[in-house]
């Protein structure tokens, strides 16, 4: 992977014995089938502060572990028969809404990293007498990564979060401790829901003001990832206050006239808009050469909505493909960190359902007149829009496509009757479909989870 920032130079070269033997120690699950063989300790863990900045630094596996399947799942965009047939059987089950348990990185990838977490956690419990505000800092980003990466564990392996069963529901099972010979156990959905939430708070104080590197977490992106939690509880109000903290604090938006809508890639890793930077792996079936467009959601774009060319490229058979990814990459992987994007829809959002209009609004209008053509924007007010709500999720949509939050707002969106839709595919002359709350809204554990730690398997 390309280094990021001459910091990462110097700290990857200096750290890369650590980091190679915790890769090794990472493999083990795969390379046993996850069996119960303890990682010689001298090996886990690390004895000078050095070390785990410099595992803070390894952003292919702290950063870009984030699983893909609930994009490649969602209804964004569609496949061609042959292009889903050139698929591997894993992504064509999660296309079609398929039962399976071959799950592969999308489970294992973000449980390496909450190892990683763990580690730093551990170590930085054993050293004394170093710089207080860099230990803060290391503490609070593991503390992000583990909430971060439980979470999107959650919006895959667990069920939606439901306040009247939430202390019955299954949730994942959480990896608070570094020892893979700990066999895990699946808590129930109100316990994986207070981890990540504990996690994301406590990272809070301990975290600069600013996001200076930005694949490193910052305060306003432990702010943002928490309104993003409380929203897939359809907690709006404190989605919203948090929301609110974060945008305090960094608000920096794009001028999409500034954008080169012709570009291949319009938009450059750590763009002014990105608070965190994270990824998923690039699925096959998003490729460009693949996904085409919901024809549908493309024509919502107005004539003068500058994302309708800057997001989208034409392909030879008329159809529309996806470029306006924030990883600034041109293939497939998704952008999974935060933005000041999200986080105003998200607080626009929470004004929308506490009745505050005008307040909804006007964070919507700061947000669009970013995205249209210099002078065509006409602000929305209470007085040209009844259901500013209706409006809020519509641009939502439009504006946080391609970032692996559609299948969180789906399952939220379907606990509400208004909002609740079925979704539909058609392959080889076959439709194929996914009711409100259907059981493929929770995929199944990957198996080798289920066959060696006992883990109970969802339906």
């Amino acid at each position: 992977m390309k280094i990021l920032t001459q910091r990462y130079k110097v700290q990857h070269t200096r750290y890369r014995l650590t980091l190679g033997l915790l890769l090794m120690v990472l493999a083990l699950p795969a390379c046993k089938k996850y069996t119960d063989a303890k990682p010689d300790q001298k090996i886990t863990t690390p004895s000078t502060i050095d070390d785990p900045e410099g595992m803070l630094d390894n952003y292919s596996v702290l950063n870009a572990q984030y699983p893909s399947a609930s994009e490649v799942s969602a209804d964004n965009y569609y496949l061609a028969d042959a292009d889903y047939s050139s698929l591997v059987e894993r992504q064509r089950n999660f296309y079609l809404w398929q039962k399976t348990d071959d799950i592969g990185g999308d489970y294992t990838a973000p449980y390496n990293s909450i190892f990683y977490a763990n580690i730093m956690l551990e170590t930085l419990g054993k050293l004394s007498g170093s710089d207080p505000v860099k230990m803060n800092e290391i503490k609070g980003s593991a503390l992000f990564l583990r909430g971060s990466y439980h979470y999107a564990l959650a919006q895959l392996f667990a069920v939606p979060y439901d306040e009247q069963t939430a202390v019955t529901d299954l949730g994942i099972a959480l990896r608070l401790r570094s020892d893979i010979a700990d066999l895990p156990v699946r808590s129930t959905i109100a316990a994986t829901y207070t981890a990540i939430i504990t996690d994301l708070k406590a990272a809070v104080p301990l975290l600069p003001a600013s996001p200076l590197l930005k694949y490193r977490p910052s305060k306003p992106a432990a702010y943002a990832m928490l309104a993003r939690v409380y929203l897939s509880m359809r907690k709006y109000d404190q989605a919203g206050l948090y929301a609110d903290s974060c945008l305090q604090l960094y608000h920096k938006l794009i001028d999409y006239n500034t954008v080169t809508a012709s570009s291949t890639i319009p938009f450059k890793q750590f763009n002014d808009e990105v608070i965190y930077d994270a990824r998923t792996s690039p699925p096959a079936a998003l490729s460009t050469a693949r996904a085409r467009i919901d024809t549908m959601l493309f024509q919502s774009y107005a004539p003068n909505d500058l994302r309708k060319t800057v997001f989208f490229k034409s392909n030879a058979n008329g159809s529309k493909a996806f470029k306006g990814n924030y990883t600034g990459l041109s293939n497939a992987s998704l952008f999974t960190g935060c933005a000041t994007d999200e986080v105003l829809l998200i607080r626009a959002e929470a004004a929308a359902r506490s009745g505050n209009a005008q307040s909804a609004l006007n964070d919507l209008n700061t947000l669009l007149i970013t995205r249209y053509k210099t002078g065509t924007y006409v602000p929305v007010t209470t007085a040209n829009t009844g259901q500013p709500l209706v409006l809020i999720l519509q641009e939502r949509r439009k504006e946080l496509l391609y970032r692996a939050l559609r299948w969180t707002d789906l399952r939220r969106l379907n606990k509400e009757t208004a909002t609740a839709q079925t979704l539909y595919r058609n392959i080889a002359g076959t439709r194929y479909t996914l009711p409100p709350g259907g059981l493929r809204y929770t995929f199944e554990l990957d198996r080798n989870a289920v066959n060696i730690s006992g883990l109970i398997q969802n339906p």
